[in-house]
């Protein structure tokens, strides 16, 4: 369905926490339209309120989640069915979630709610993944791909970058699973995504290097500060 869509294409991450300057759906469904213009072929969106108001401006699958904290978990990306559900309500084109080993709040567990999706909608599932094992957990759960979005963001990987090595995790992942493998995670210039499917990514989610300008600004800030520095 929409994966078939995102084949060899970039999605943009359009994303902003609350303490952030660009913080409000109708910044994100601006930022949207203009990756699209640019020819992102999707968009990745957190909340149901910037899904609603990107569905208003594009016209594009949208990889929805729902980023919320929980005191006894340190899962927080579509962390449990109540998330879900929401997703679901608001017509999410592929729910991405967090489909790592860790303990999720509430003791839910990602059987139970795959199963529930897979109960309610046809709705594809992307596996927000760190290693090797997790991807082929979430393979046999059914998700319909999985997503290195989570490499480096858990105890197991810290450090950890996609790209090191010429995409080794990606290549090891990629043999051992047969479901799509997307690349996503500190993907930070034109180059490294093209590499990313050169190396088999199925298609390319690029957030930070685009969508959010203060990063953006700091890394001309940093190299200008080295001149200033030395001179």
């Amino acid at each position: 369905m929409y994966l078939k869509q995102l084949e060899k294409q970039l999605i943009v991450s359009c994303q902003a926490l609350e303490h952030e300057p660009l913080h409000s759906s109708e910044m994100m469904a601006k930022m949207a339209l203009a990756a699209v213009q640019g020819g992102a072929k999707g968009i990745r969106a957190n909340s149901v309120a910037d899904i609603k108001a990107i569905k208003n401006q594009v016209n594009v699958p949208i990889i929805g989640l729902m980023k919320q904290d929980y005191e006894d978990s340190d899962v927080y990306i579509t962390p449990t069915k109540k998330e879900v559900k929401a997703l679901l309500e608001v017509g999410t084109d592929i729910i991405a979630m967090d489909a790592t080993m860790r303990k999720r709040p509430g003791d839910e567990t990602l059987e139970d709610i795959i199963t529930f999706i897979k109960s309610q909608s046809n709705t594809e599932i992307m596996a927000d993944i760190s290693t090797v094992e997790e991807a082929k957990h979430a393979e046999e759960l059914g998700f319909d791909c999985v997503s290195t979005t989570l490499v480096g963001y858990t105890q197991e990987t810290e450090g950890q970058h996609i790209a090191t090595n010429n995409f080794k995790l990606l290549h090891e992942i990629r043999s051992a699973v047969s479901i799509p493998v997307i690349a996503e995670g500190k993907i930070s210039t034109p180059q490294t995504a093209f590499k990313a499917l050169e190396n088999g990514a199925y298609f390319v989610v690029v957030g930070s290097a685009i969508t959010r300008p203060q990063l953006i600004t700091k890394t001309f800030v940093d190299e200008v500060q080295k001149y200033s520095a030395n001179n």
